[in-house]
């Protein structure tokens, strides 16, 4: 359930399949825009990066570690020390994936251990904002708890005075941070309430 809320790994392939199928029998967007080709040229440049590293750490390996990062910092019981620690251990490990990693094959044909460098290198990114995310919002909310944000009986403690919004991060680039907007709820027919399961 977690790696579908966060990664879109169960969820892209049917939405993008879905679309897709609308588009049989229509004419293919030129591959000559712009747009296009810049983005070629992005992945054709990434591609030659991983494959020149030449390190000794496979994509799996760094995977494993950000795994254990996310887990044991980032997991459902957080808090503020914990997620400071996340975000300088993921950018430390990300700074070793650029020097130490090794990507097997070639880039002219199907190869899965490219693949896994391309996700590896995007989950990077996803587990520093979700850490940032969670450093920003100083409550406890849902199955996301903050330890510094709890009951005397140790139940989650909300902050909907100043947490009632929909989030998104605008990414702005690597190692630029990132933009929060924020649409404010508006409850006109069911009102927060706090949940006791005593």
């Amino acid at each position: 359930l977690m790696q579908g809320l966060a990664d879109g790994y169960f969820v892209l392939p049917y939405t993008v399949g879905d679309y897709l199928a609308g588009q049989l029998g229509k004419p293919l967007p030129s591959t000559s825009d712009a747009p296009f080709q810049d983005a070629l040229k992005s992945v054709q440049d990434q591609t030659k990066q991983f494959l020149a590293i030449g390190g000794t750490r496979s994509p799996d390996d760094f995977h494993r570690e950000l795994g254990k990062i996310v887990w044991d910092k980032i997991g459902m019981e957080r808090n503020a020390a914990g997620l400071e620690q996340a975000i300088t251990d993921i950018r430390s490990l990300r700074d070793d994936y650029y020097k130490d990693l090794r990507v097997l094959g070639n880039g002219d044909t199907l190869n899965d251990s490219l693949e896994k460098a391309f996700r590896v290198a995007d989950f990077f990114e996803l587990a520093e904002l979700m850490a940032r995310d969670a450093l920003h919002r100083e409550e406890s909310c849902g199955g996301h708890f903050r330890a510094e944000h709890q009951t005397a009986d140790g139940e989650a403690k909300r902050d909907d005075e100043n947490f009632s919004y929909v989030g998104a991060w605008e990414w702005n680039g690597p190692d630029t941070p990132q933009t929060l907007h924020k649409e404010e709820l508006t409850f006109e027919n069911v009102h927060l309430a706090t949940r006791s399961y005593a």
